[in-house]
């Protein structure tokens, strides 16, 4: 069999926002897939998934008074996605390298689409430190993932039959467990375990490319960091990231801020317990 895709990481620390685009939603590799290649989605539903959020959050951002502008390279066989901003044009890099890769699901290729449009509207903490100079624009990492599972991956599903969609998929015992404890509503619920489900889409994706176990559920980190951390947490941290994201009740329209980070999350400061940013990047 014809080998598909080489990895060689470089950085498991790269950010993904740089003013350049260069940086990546995974770590800096050179896989590439090329469109002759028959596996993940599809063109119809690489496109299906991105009309479907373009039409969500272009006008949330035009009401912020810039244009969002994704960049659908289909052809491009790029296992990656990444953000850009040039003054009131916010970009986002979808390439079909990701979306043909086997691990990816559509609520996977949705996450990272989600995650990508975080960077530009994800609320605090935003990127700090030095790049955050030049960078100021950006939420960091870890609040992009937040937001795809807060916000973002709820905004698509809300008006979807998340029970038939949850139906066919095998959902672990203790994600189905703690969205049944958070959520009463059956689709509420259902929803809490598809947002799961594509965190789990991606960090597969994430386990192949770093060719170590796949992160679990059960198994969260426990690493405390002494300061939020800007960068790419690791694949267990940003699982656990999507988890909490999903199992943050806070109302979808209650908005976030960009500049406190307490604002329409789930933070301890509120008295909150469940549906926290995972101390593995982030600083209270």
């Amino acid at each position: 069999m014809k080998r598909l895709f080489f990895a060689a990481l470089i950085s498991l620390n790269a950010l993904a926002c740089t003013e350049d685009g260069t940086g990546g939603f995974f770590p800096e590799n050179d896989w590439s897939i090329p469109e002759s290649f028959q596996g993940g989605l599809s063109q119809e539903q690489f496109n299906k998934v991105i009309d479907q959020y373009e039409a969500i959050y272009a006008p949330k951002i035009k009401e912020e008074g810039g244009v969002l502008s994704v960049d659908r390279g289909w052809s491009n066989g790029t296992v990656n996605a990444s953000a850009q901003r040039f003054g009131s044009t916010y970009k986002v890099n979808m390439y079909g390298g990701l979306a043909r890769h086997p691990e990816i699901t559509e609520d996977g290729f949705a996450l990272v689409l989600c995650h990508e449009i975080g960077h530009h509207i994800g609320g605090a903490p935003k990127v700090g430190g030095f790049r955050g100079m030049l960078m100021k624009w950006a939420s960091n990492e870890g609040q992009s993932d937040y937001f795809a599972s807060l916000k973002c991956l709820r905004e698509g599903m809300k008006n979807e039959d998340n029970q038939a969609v949850v139906a066919n998929m095998n959902v672990p015992a203790l994600v189905k467990n703690n969205c049944d404890s958070v959520y009463a509503n059956a689709d509420e619920s259902a929803m809490c375990q598809r947002i799961a489900m594509a965190g789990a889409s991606v960090s597969n994706l994430f386990a192949a490319m770093s060719k170590k176990d796949q992160a679990k559920f059960e198994t969260p980190s426990k690493d405390v960091v002494r300061k939020t951390d800007d960068a790419h947490p690791h694949f267990q941290c940003r699982l656990d990231t999507y988890f909490q994201g999903a199992l943050c009740d806070r109302p979808l329209d209650e908005a976030l801020s960009q500049k406190d980070a307490t604002t329409g999350t789930c933070h301890p400061s509120n008295g909150d317990k469940v549906g926290l940013r995972p101390l593995c990047w982030y600083k209270p």
